[in-house]
């Protein structure tokens, strides 16, 4: 007698209501259809048995006797089918009746499960159809290649164990992880259904002087103290080449100024994100003893406590 537990083949409680086991027949049986993976002979084992599973559990009187009994009794026997040998490697879904006495094929199932009739060869066609397989490929590029956009030449594995080369545009603007679809260049459809996407991921190498937040870049310029005191004109580094940068007078370290539409250009078109500039003041490491002597002049003529405020 049948001993299989059929509920845990279609990875569904015993308390499961008909459309959810419907929905767990449809998803594993595209999963581990013969034309989805030829000459995967677990796959056509695993398809059996979801199927013989199916067969069961879709029915209600089936499906009584069974949570009753554990099995069908003498009816789910194997037995021999004309043509067939009959021994011990006999599958079991071959035994099903139909009602036409003949063996099931692929289609018969989906027919069944699609609930098809007699004469519905149109509507047993559709329910056999599915999308190919979509693929993912990841490529690496530079965040010089992201802003400008550029072009990858990636090779992809089929489901079917073949390999083909695409040329694949990456548009400017692309953003960390996301999805470049290439249409149709998937796996093969299913029944004559439409093949699957190929989906390239881009990762971005990460950049020396740049840090890219959504579409603004943000970069940190080192400048003395007198154009800090003062103020001055600093030349800064874009991904679009060296812009002037006006420093105004009395800026302290790690103060940001920010440099509109000099970011990353907006994936859709709408112009560019913005350049923010972290300045850094330097101070010499050594002064010459005139330097010394202003330093300390200077010392006498501002003798403030920018810490006062921190006194308890």
């Amino acid at each position: 007698m049948n001993r299989k537990d059929f509920y845990k083949t279609l990875g569904v409680s015993r308390s499961a209501t008909e459309k959810e086991i419907k929905q767990a027949y449809r998803r594993l049986a595209r999963k581990y259809h013969p034309d989805v993976n030829p000459g995967n002979k677990d796959a056509e084992r695993r398809f059996k048995e979801i199927s013989e599973a199916y067969e069961v559990l879709s029915d209600q009187e089936k499906r009584a006797q069974y949570d009753r009994f554990g099995h069908l009794g003498d009816a789910w026997r194997r037995v021999q089918h004309p043509g067939a040998g009959g021994g011990p490697d006999e599958q079991v879904w071959q035994t099903f009746d139909f009602g036409g006495g003949e063996r099931p094929g692929v289609g018969d199932l989906f027919e069944m499960f699609f609930g098809a009739g007699p004469g519905r060869t149109g509507a047993r066609a559709a329910a056999t159809m599915a999308k190919g397989q979509d693929l993912h490929q990841e490529v690496e590029i530079t965040l010089e290649e992201a802003a400008s956009g550029t072009q990858r030449s990636v090779v992809i594995a089929t489901p079917n164990g073949k390999t083909k080369r695409l040329e694949v545009r990456i548009p400017s603007g692309v953003r960390e992880g996301a999805k470049v679809r290439v249409a149709g260049e998937g796996g093969p459809g299913i029944g004559g259904g439409p093949a699957g996407d190929v989906y390239i991921i881009p990762h971005i190498r990460p950049h020396r002087l740049f840090e890219r937040k959504g579409d603004d870049l943000h970069t940190e310029v080192a400048v003395t103290f007198p154009e800090a005191a003062l103020g001055a004109q600093v030349e800064v580094p874009t991904l679009w080449g060296g812009v002037a940068m006006t420093v105004p007078a009395g800026s302290s370290s790690g103060r940001t100024l920010r440099l509109g539409g000099l970011g990353m250009p907006r994936l859709r078109g709408d112009g560019k994100g913005d350049l923010f500039v972290k300045l850094r003041v330097t101070v010499p490491k050594h002064l010459t003893d005139e330097e010394r002597s202003l330093v300390e002049r200077l010392r006498q003529l501002r003798p403030e406590n920018p810490r006062q405020g921190l006194r308890s």
